[in-house]
C-alpha cells in the first residue's frame, strides 16, 4: 500500500482505481473498523464562557508577595523577640510585692530589707514592696503579727480596719474579722481608726471589737503571749477565743447551745490541744467532744 493512500482515503481523495487497490490490502479492514467506531463518538461539551467566569472568580484579588529570609536573619529576629519577652518579664516580676502567708497552726519570721523583723501568727499574711522599700516602708497585714521596726523613716502597717504608724519600735497588730487590736511594747505607736488618731505609748493597747472601741487593761509582758506558745484574752467574747483555737490547732470547731458573746478571760496552750480545750471549757462552764480534726463544744445542760 502506498503511504499516501491512507491520507487520501480519509479525505475521500482516492480515485476508483486507487480505492479498489486500497480495499484489497490487509490494513484496510482495520482502518475501516476504526473509522466506523469513531464516527459514533461525540466530543465532550465545553462551555468556554463558563470556563472564563470560573477563572475570573477563582483568581486571587491580590498577589501574595513572599520574602525569603536568610537563616541568620531569622535567628536574629527570634533572639530579639526572646530578649524583649525576658525584659518585660524581669521588670514585671520585680514590680510585684513580696507576700508571706502562714497557714493554720503555723508561725513564721520575716526579715525586711532594713533588718526590721516581723513574726507572723497563724493564718496571717503580709505583703510589701522590696523594690520601693527605701522610699516607702509600708506593710499590708491580714491576720496578726509582731513587729520589731528598725529606726529610720516612717513605717506603716496598713490593715482594712486601721493604719498603724511608727518610726522605730516594737508592737503587735491583730487584724481579724470584727476584731482589731494594736499593742505597743516599746516606743510610740500611732493608730488611725475611723478618721481618729490615737497615740499609744509603751504598755498600752487599742482594741476594737464588732466596731466598738474597748478599754483594755495594760499588757504585763514584753511580747504578745502567742510568741510564747500561749493565747491570752481579757474580757474577750468567746467567739473570738474559739476562732483563735481553730487557727492555732487547725481543728474545726462546732458549737451547740452556748453563748458566744459571753466574755472570756484566761489563757490556753498553743501546743497541747486537750489542755487548751480544758482551759477554755472549765471557766466558761461548757463541755467538749474532740474527734480527730473536729471538736464539738456544747453547754453542760445541752441534751
Amino acid at each position: 500500500m502506498k503511504e499516501n493512500y491512507l491520507a487520501k482515503w480519509l479525505n475521500n481523495e482516492l480515485t476508483e482505481a486507487e480505492l479498489a487497490e486500497f480495499e484489497k490490502t490487509a490494513e484496510y479492514a482495520t482502518y475501516k473498523k476504526i473509522l466506523d467506531v469513531s464516527a459514533d463518538l461525540e466530543p465532550p461539551k465545553f462551555d468556554i464562557e463558563k470556563a472564563l467566569d470560573d477563572l475570573r472568580n477563582n483568581r486571587p484579588e491580590k498577589e501574595v508577595k513572599v520574602i525569603r529570609l536568610s537563616p541568620m536573619k531569622k535567628v536574629m529576629r527570634l533572639a530579639a523577640a526572646v530578649a524583649a519577652i525576658v525584659a518585660v518579664a524581669y521588670f514585671y516580676i520585680n514590680s510585684l510585692d513580696i507576700t508571706v502567708t502562714t497557714q493554720y497552726a503555723q508561725q513564721t519570721e520575716v526579715i525586711l530589707p532594713d533588718a526590721s523583723e516581723i513574726i507572723l501568727n497563724a493564718a496571717s499574711e503580709i505583703s510589701y514592696s522590696e523594690k520601693r522599700w527605701d522610699k516607702d516602708r509600708n506593710v499590708k497585714l491580714e491576720g496578726e503579727a509582731f513587729f520589731k521596726v528598725a529606726k529610720g523613716k516612717r513605717f506603716t502597717v496598713a490593715t482594712e480596719n486601721g493604719l498603724v504608724t511608727v518610726l522605730g519600735t516594737q508592737f503587735n497588730v491583730e487584724n481579724r474579722k470584727d476584731f482589731f487590736e494594736v499593742t505597743c511594747y516599746e516606743g510610740l505607736v500611732s493608730v488611725a481608726y475611723n478618721g481618729t488618731e490615737t497615740k499609744l505609748p509603751a504598755g498600752t493597747s487599742f482594741i476594737v471589737i464588732n466596731g466598738e472601741i474597748q478599754h483594755p487593761e495594760t499588757p504585763n509582758s514584753s511580747v504578745p503571749s502567742w510568741m510564747n506558745n500561749e493565747s491570752s484574752f481579757k474580757s474577750i467574747p468567746l467567739a473570738f477565743v474559739l476562732d483563735e483555737f481553730e487557727r492555732q490547732f487547725n481543728i474545726e470547731v462546732e458549737t451547740k447551745n452556748i453563748d458566744l458573746d459571753q466574755l472570756f478571760t484566761g489563757t490556753f496552750s498553743n501546743t497541747n490541744v486537750n489542755l487548751a480545750l480544758q482551759s477554755i471549757s472549765t471557766p466558761s462552764h461548757i463541755k467538749f467532744n474532740l474527734e480527730e480534726n473536729k471538736v464539738l463544744i456544747y453547754a453542760e445542760n445541752a441534751p
